[in-house]
């Protein structure tokens, strides 16, 4: 199976300055209603993503991205067999599924997106 890129995240310090920024820029929409605290986000095709305010001990703003699997441990376990560390652990997505995220060996965060289907 192909892990193709299913979906994106701007953690920022100020998503009302992120939304207006990408929404100039790029003509996207966004859903504030849907998931309080996170913005989903349509750029008009696939992949969605989302915009969120980072939490203070974080990061600094960056992009985060999700590749579709089908086994989000598995993924984890080999991910960790090839030197990654692994940040967060599944976890559940009411009504969409699961996530997870590492760092690869080079300290790069990858996201894992697995859904209920």
């Amino acid at each position: 199976m192909a892990n193709p890129l299913c979906h994106f995240e701007l953690m920022t310090g100020d998503p009302e300055k992120c939304r207006a920024f990408y929404g100039a820029v790029f003509d996207w929409q966004f859903d504030d209603k849907t998931m309080p605290g996170y913005s989903l986000v349509d750029t008009g095709t696939e992949p969605i993503g989302g915009v969120f305010k980072k939490p203070e001990s974080s990061l600094p703003p960056c992009a985060n991205i999700y590749f579709q699997v089908s086994d989000i441990e598995d993924s984890l376990k080999r991910a960790t067999d090839h030197g990654a560390t692994v940040l967060v652990q599944k976890t559940k997505i009411p009504g969409v599924g699961h996530f997870a995220m590492f760092t690869d060996p080079e300290g790069i965060v990858i996201g894992l997106m697995q859904s209920n289907a």
